[in-house]
């Protein structure tokens, strides 16, 4: 029974490795097709003056499945510019739009 268990958590553990972290593969300069095709469709969208933001909700924030979070991606002129959890939010006199994290 033991080794039953044992052998279970091991594959649920290299699973859980495998399946990773979507998120982490973001990076600064990807373009909006980069992106998407790594965190797939967005379930929002936003923009404010040169500044266009991609919402992704429910997407796997670790490398355990059970951790879900809702991912913003925020691009200047198709370049990923700033990323993360968070909500967005917009700055009107500086017509920027930037992330505020959830804690």
């Amino acid at each position: 029974m033991k080794k039953l268990i044992f052998i279970a958590l091991l594959l649920f553990s290299l699973i859980s490795c495998v399946t990773g972290d979507l998120t982490s593969r973001i990076h600064t300069g990807m373009s909006k097709d980069e992106v998407t095709n790594i965190l797939g469709s967005p379930d929002g969208y936003e923009s404010q003056g040169k500044y266009e933001a991609l919402k992704f909700t429910n997407r796997a924030g670790s490398s355990w499945p059970w951790k879900r979070e809702d991912y913003s991606v925020i691009f200047r002129d198709n370049r990923a510019v700033e990323f993360g959890p968070g909500m967005v939010r917009k700055n009107f006199d500086a017509n920027i739009i930037f992330i505020v994290p959830l804690e």
